[in-house]
């Protein structure tokens, strides 16, 4: 059976969001259809709003609807001289649920990955220094994912710093809260004792 090209085209469109294949997008657009129509026209004026007025701060790349974020205008986090380097900002999101940061971030949008062409004009590493030179930090905090390529990118960020003679550390890794020994794997357990600290 085929749809009208009207339906056959939202299920196409819907798939270009992570993890939605093509039996989940025809779900998805048949819900829309058949129970809320009204919520689905919400969505796509949420939607075209935030696809022209949503766009990276022009210091730490995250996102903003002004030329620069609520934290990058923050008086009191330029003071503390403190930035943290993140991936995403989903990251600049969690490490602000914890309230224990009160410096400004970095947004990357990736990480360093050779093979599909990330570079460190990609990840906007020249802006990155642009404000090392202008803000001269007293700590780089790097947040990376702890994988071959997070650790790349922290390594190429730290090599920038080390021109300004400016200290970088790397947030601990190791076991989870609550989790168990013999559940954890070989990388995460050698960096847990790497990264021990006195008690």
């Amino acid at each position: 059976m085929k749809f009208s090209p009207l339906l056959e085209n939202l299920i196409n469109e819907l798939q270009i969001m992570p993890g939605i294949g093509p039996r989940s997008a025809q779900r998805i657009a048949f819900a829309l259809l058949d129970r809320d129509r009204d919520g689905a026209l919400r969505l796509s004026r949420a939607l075209e709003k935030a696809m022209y007025r949503i766009h990276y701060c022009s210091e730490c790349q995250s996102y903003c609807e002004g030329d620069i974020c609520e934290i990058c205008q923050s008086e009191s986090r330029k003071a503390s001289k403190l930035l943290c380097v993140v991936e995403s900002p989903s990251d600049v999101l969690a490490i602000e649920k914890t309230s224990e940061f009160n410096g400004t971030y970095f947004v990357l949008h990736g990480h360093l990955n050779p093979l599909e062409g990330i570079g460190p004009k990609e990840l906007h590493l020249d802006v990155l220094e642009q404000l090392i030179d202008k803000y001269r930090y007293r700590e780089i905090i790097l947040a990376t994912n702890p994988t071959v390529e997070g650790d790349a990118t922290a390594h190429f960020i730290g090599h920038i710093a080390s021109k300004y003679q400016i200290p970088v550390s790397q947030i601990a890794r190791g076991i989870p809260v609550g989790g168990e020994l013999d559940a954890i794997d070989g990388s995460t357990l050698m960096r847990s004792f790497t990264g021990r600290r006195p008690l």
